[in-house]
């Protein structure tokens, strides 16, 4: 028959389940009048209640005044201090128990890892261990979880070896929590096999698992495995939809439907059938999901979309209002954004500081620093997030110089750098050539244990590449201890920029022989060795690589073999792989442009511009200086002005001084000289020694004596070393038969010791290249060939 206190126990256990406050403490009340206070079982179930009820004073109160105490009692109000995350005084508590059972371990070791203190997680984890404790599926899903935060795979190899030792691995709680661990750790075949070791996948396994390789870049074989989900008719949650919008927010997804569709469809396609499958299932009135859902569609540029949904969502949140200001970024509407901060705070929203950081980013990729720096001074105390996110637009956009002083700002303010922040200030310093504080960043960076760090280590071998040290960045290359692909090309990168090409080949090639899977970067460098070494044939080896690999629709590395091929001069073979491109942007059309431009065939380039126009794609500067560059080359004289005239009234391009020199180059080679005087006499930007060179040497070509002596002093006047002017004006006064002041000219050029640097040409045959240095015996620059393999 059933005791009181028993009844009364199971009185309380329903109002712990339902956090029935006030029913409780009627209990509680009946407990005192009855005299059963004295009733372990009792008071421990009434500790529980309050801690429940978060009153952790008055779980504390019970306890002390607990005559008599057992191992649950303790257990009791250590669970009231951890779920209170009073983890300080968890700790005392726990070193105060007279006894310890595998809950007590279980229940600090969970609520470290929950509250942020891996470390300390697993320090009192291996204390465990240490005094015989034999882990639980709890204490390893926690143990796990830690080892995850810390992406500390050793560890966790370590706790899995365990985990099959006692016979847990096939746990469905443990199978999932070291599937996350290894997911965490980017440890992708571990994972997978993780994975296939869990008896019966669950929505959880299938979330981490569709996580990991959508992390690992495997974003067509994550939506196979959501297929799989819904076709093995497994529980597809709002965790797991929220999982596959992520995966859909990535670029450069490839075959997904939801149906057995062999069609090739475009992300923001996949993120719209996951959409109506949200709508199938009921959730569209779920904050988490619809915020999901609104983040796939600006990361795939559909702002009208996500419009439409936060529009129409019953409840939204500071996240909700963030993403909306964070797409708006990625368009580069900075006015947009700071449109939906005003409205986010005329509905009574506080900006936190993810608003700001995004808010920051639209500023800089819309071009608008300086409304990012006052956004940014406005902040009472910004986090190290902001910090990197102003350093990183002033170095984008190239001023080095602020960059650095904010840096010195930062750290007066005592604002510790993290691994992104020396990155961004490395390549700060690389831009201004400023090594020798580069070298004090290095040893910073070594003071702080960030040297051994893959993504800090490239950004040194960026730096001291730049600044000619190249030997140092090999150095540093050789340390890396595990090289990621961003490592490799940092250093391919570096080879390539010193002029080194045939080297970065070697490089490439071991690290295909290393099982490492090129990236566009790194075929949008090796393309660019190929065509600085007009290389064809070795150019069109990496091209069938690319075929393999299926990058031939990525703009980026298909924008470097338009450029290989036509600096190779086969600009056919450029136009027909362009013609092939599905994803062409600007950086492409640009690209082909200029490829026609090189080859001298300026009719075609002008008809490729004009298709440009007429596709929809705006021009940039760029794409001008292509265009005019073709028609200079070409004569086409009429068509070049129509083009350069239509620059700002057409398409609001402000014309700069390329633009200008092209047009000065166009009007010379036609012997319109008096034009182009003319034209350089309006000019905003008069003191550029290029364009008093090319006048220059359209004087010599059409023997314009008077024009030449101004265009020659003006060059002397802008940069005295320069050798073209004294050559080139030597040049005319020899073809017109006045030898004195030809003499005169090279006398006075002898006299201020002005060299002229020699001029070199090459072939390449199938054992290497040979160069002809004018007044020199051919030579041998390379002595093999540089074969490309798989």
């Amino acid at each position: 028959m059933e005791t009181k206190a028993t009844y009364l126990a199971n009185l309380l256990k329903t109002c712990i389940d339902n956090k029935g406050h006030l029913a409780g403490k009627l209990i509680h009340a009946h407990i005192l009048r009855s005299r059963l206070s004295a009733d372990t079982f009792l008071s421990n179930r009434l500790i529980e209640f309050y801690a429940k009820c978060n009153a952790i004073d008055a779980s504390r109160r019970l306890f002390d005044q607990m005559p008599k105490r057992d191992i649950y009692t303790w257990n009791a109000i250590l669970g009231a201090y951890c779920k209170a995350s009073k983890l300080e005084d968890a700790h005392v508590l726990f070193a105060e128990m007279p006894e310890r059972n595998i809950v007590s371990w279980n229940t600090l070791i969970s609520a470290l890892a929950r509250n942020g203190f891996e470390r300390k997680a697993l320090g009192v984890y291996h204390r465990m261990r240490w005094e015989g404790f034999m882990p639980t599926h709890f204490t390893l899903a926690s143990v796990f979880s830690a080892c995850g935060a810390l992406i500390d795979v050793d560890c966790g190899r370590r706790c899995h070896g365990i985990s099959t030792k006692i016979g847990l691995d096939s746990n469905m709680y443990v199978g999932n929590a070291l599937l996350g661990m290894y997911a965490k750790c980017r440890c992708i075949e571990d994972a997978i096999q993780a994975f296939g070791d869990v008896p019966e996948p669950n929505e959880v396994s299938f979330t981490a698992m569709m996580g990991a390789l959508a992390d690992s870049d495997q974003v067509d074989e994550a939506f196979r495995l959501f297929r799989l989900m819904l076709r093995n008719r497994i529980h597809v949650d709002s965790v797991s939809l929220s999982s596959v919008l992520g995966v859909c927010s990535r670029e450069g997804c490839g075959e997904f439907g939801l149906h057995d569709s062999n069609d090739v469809l475009p992300s923001n396609a996949h993120g719209q059938q996951v959409h109506c499958l949200t709508i199938k299932l009921g959730f569209e009135t779920d904050i988490h999901l619809s915020n999901s859902l609104l983040d796939m569609y600006t990361k795939n540029g559909n702002m009208d979309s996500a419009e439409m949904i936060f529009v129409n969502m019953p409840i939204v949140s500071n996240v909700s209002w963030n993403v909306m200001i964070a797409g708006c970024g990625l368009k580069y509407q900075s006015n947009k954004a700071i449109e939906y901060l005003q409205r986010m705070q005329h509905h009574g929203f506080e900006p936190d500081e993810v608003t700001c950081v995004n808010m920051l980013v639209a500023c800089i990729r819309s071009g608008d620093i300086e409304a990012g720096r006052q956004m940014f001074d406005g902040m009472l105390s910004p986090s190290l997030s902001s910090w990197n996110t102003i350093l990183s637009g002033y170095s984008r956009n190239e001023n080095h110089k602020e960059a650095v002083k904010l840096f010195r700002e930062m750290q007066f303010q005592s604002v510790q750098p993290d691994r992104t922040t020396l990155a961004i200030i490395l390549s700060s310093l690389a831009g201004m050539m400023l090594m020798e504080s580069g070298r004090q960043v290095h040893a910073v960076s070594q003071k702080a244990s960030f040297h051994t760090d893959i993504y800090l280590a490239s950004g040194l071998i960026g730096m001291y590449s730049k600044c000619g040290k190249i030997e140092t960045a090999k150095r540093i290359f050789d340390r890396i201890a595990e090289l990621d692909i961003v490592g490799w090309n940092s250093m391919m990168a570096g080879l390539s920029l010193n002029s080194l090409d045939k080297e970065a080949f070697t490089y490439f090639k071991q690290m295909r022989e290393k099982g490492m899977f090129p990236s566009q970067f790194s075929y949008a460098t090796i393309l660019s060795c190929c065509a600085k070494l007009s290389s064809l044939s070795q150019g069109r080896q990496v091209h069938s690589q690319m075929v393999r690999e299926g990058y031939m629709n990525d703009a980026y590395v298909g924008s470097a073999l338009i450029d290989m091929y036509s600096k190779c001069g086969d600009v056919d073979a450029a136009r027909c792989f362009f013609d092939m491109m599905l994803g062409k942007n600007t950086v492409t059309w640009n690209e082909m442009i200029h490829g026609y431009a090189q080859n001298g065939r300026g009719d075609e380039a002008a008809l490729l511009y004009e298709d440009m126009i007429g596709s929809g794609e705006k021009p940039d500067g760029i794409t001008f200086v292509a265009v005019l560059t073709a028609c200079s080359h070409s004569g086409l004289v009429e068509t070049g002005i129509k083009i350069f005239n239509s620059m700002r009234q057409e398409h609001g391009v402000e014309p700069s001084v390329d633009h200008y020199t092209c047009i000065i180059d166009s009007l010379g080679r036609a012997g319109r000289l008096h034009e182009a005087e003319v034209l350089i006499d309006m000019m905003p930007c008069k003191d550029d020694t290029i364009i008093w060179e090319v006048l220059l040497s359209s004087c010599r070509v059409h023997a314009d004596v008077s024009l030449a002596r101004r265009a020659a002093e003006e060059l002397l006047r802008l940069d005295p070393q320069n050798s073209a002017p004294y050559v080139l004006l030597a040049n005319i006064y020899s073809s017109l038969g006045r030898w004195d002041d030809a003499k005169a000219v090279r006398q006075l050029m002898s006299e201020k010791q002005v060299v002229k640097d020699p001029g070199y040409s090459w072939i390449e045959h199938k054992n290497g290249m040979l160069a002809f240095v004018v007044d020199d015996d051919s030579r041998m620059v390379n002595d093999e060939a540089v074969v490309v393999n798989d």
